[in-house]
């Protein structure tokens, strides 16, 4: 690096038409691996107020393209499902968009795709949310919508039917679909009963059990602006928040929300599931427990894992199965940090004839970054690239709206963007050491292999 600095000028560069696209490379460069001081992205202001209703709302002004887009997120997740009513959680956000009390799902469609705007639910394990985009010339009408969808929901049973059976018929798809067959024994092995453990959408037995009754009851349980927040972004002013916005939303009801009580329990020693099936690849998932986001090793754990498998043709799983062995094409390590302790997990696709020494190799790679200290070379590479890759998550509205409503939801301040660089940066090679001793557990993992199993010489 330094010889290229003695042979490149940017002085010259300057002064030197031709060396201007050089310039720019380099800078971009630069600003990639974490060469240059200061922060690599400044995030727009937020503006943090919370109603009398005590909905947080969170608004981010950002002119450049004539959109605004609203992101809400509603403490609802499918750890709050019922027991017996595994994807209850899921049915009913979905459902907020099967019809109001003003609209038909007909017309809230048409609505939507008159405006060309886009209005989505979805859920996770921890929270629902609904989101909207719209263009700025259509907000008004595009706002009236989304608190129509949200707070008038009608469930018709009609279209709660039709949800029912598309949503059996995606779970029966997923049947055949070896790797979603492997990750859903593991979610289900790990966390034995805890409400992590049951597929976000429900099982083939559960769903059809599902009720409109049941969904209303969930719905008038959970969705409150005291147990949600609003992130406004795009191009709108403050003014019109006031005017336009904040009247709709001082109206919507508060409740007394339901504390649930999460059961934390996790498999605690070595366990395998061995599912045969007719297929060529071996699917396989093996981990263990995990951390919660709100950790304070969730920074060092990111580096190690990075180092350990994320990291693509950086990582050491992909260097000593892909690489050197050529016993797989896509093996990845993963970490799923939650309000509460999530999963760890390696997945991998190799051969039913070598699923056996890639298991092994996994395994003893998990063994080494707990025994050994990385190398500085792998240190710095791994934070060069989550340092240089940060901006990427806040490049559009919407993820900088799910940026916001996590960073609140999370408790990790509004000058996280700007604080990022410097907590990874802090990660040192005893960290990595350290968190890998104290969160990897080789001798625990719950292994989950789809394959030929005869193929595989595990029948």
């Amino acid at each position: 690096m330094n010889s290229f600095f003695r042979i490149f000028n940017p002085q010259s560069a300057i002064r030197n038409p031709k060396l201007k696209p050089l310039l720019l490379i380099l800078i971009f460069f630069l600003m990639w691996v974490g060469l240059l001081e200061g922060n690599l992205y400044a995030m727009p202001p937020v503006q943090r107020m919370v109603l009398p209703n005590q909905l947080v709302l969170l608004v981010c002004e950002e002119h450049s393209l004539p959109f605004v887009t609203f992101q809400l997120l509603i403490n609802s997740g499918s750890r709050q499902d019922p027991l017996g009513q595994e994807g209850l959680a899921n049915l009913t956000a979905r459902g907020l968009l099967l019809g109001s009390l003003n609209r038909s799902v007909n017309t809230i469609n048409e609505e939507v795709d008159f405006m060309g705007a886009s209005l989505n639910a979805s859920v996770g394990k921890d929270v629902a949310n609904l989101s909207l985009r719209i263009l700025k010339k259509d907000l008004d009408k595009g706002f009236d919508l989304f608190m129509e969808a949200l707070t008038r929901p009608a469930f018709p049973d009609e279209e709660i039917r039709r949800e029912i059976e598309k949503t059996l018929a995606a779970i029966q798809s997923g049947e055949d679909e070896p790797g979603e067959v492997a990750q859903k024994e593991f979610q289900k092995a790990l966390f034995l009963k805890s409400p992590y453990g049951h597929p976000v959408e429900g099982t083939k037995e559960s769903v059809p059990r599902l009720k409109r009754e049941a969904i209303l009851r969930f719905y008038q349980t959970y969705y409150h602006p005291n147990n949600s927040i609003l992130a406004v972004v795009g191009d709108i002013t403050g003014e019109e928040i006031r005017k336009k916005i904040i009247p709709h939303l001082v109206n919507w009801p508060m409740a007394k929300i339901p504390k649930v009580p999460f059961t934390g329990a996790f498999a605690n020693e070595r366990k395998m599931i061995k599912i045969d099936r007719g297929i060529t690849q071996a699917n396989i998932v093996l981990g263990h427990a995990g951390i919660s986001r709100d950790n304070p090793n969730f920074y060092p754990f990111t580096v190690m894992n990075y180092i350990l498998g994320s990291g693509g043709f950086s990582s050491r799983l992909v260097e000593e199965i892909r690489i050197k062995k050529g016993l797989a094409y896509s093996v990845t390590s993963y970490f799923d940090a939650g309000k509460y302790p999530g999963s760890f997990q390696i997945i991998l696709q190799t051969k039913n004839s070598s699923a056996r020494e890639a298991i092994s190799i996994a395994l003893q790679q998990m063994e080494r970054i707990r025994k050994e200290s990385v190398s500085e070379k792998e240190l710095e590479g791994a934070k060069k690239y989550l340092i240089g890759s940060f901006p990427m998550r806040l490049d559009t509205q919407g993820k900088l709206a799910s940026f916001i409503t996590a960073v609140e939801y999370h408790g990790l301040g509004f000058d996280y963007a700007s604080r990022f660089q410097s907590l990874i940066q802090s990660v040192t090679k005893e960290d990595v050491l350290r968190v890998a001793q104290k969160y990897l557990f080789p001798e625990k993992t719950v292994l989950v292999v789809v394959a030929n199993l005869k193929e595989a010489g595990m029948d």
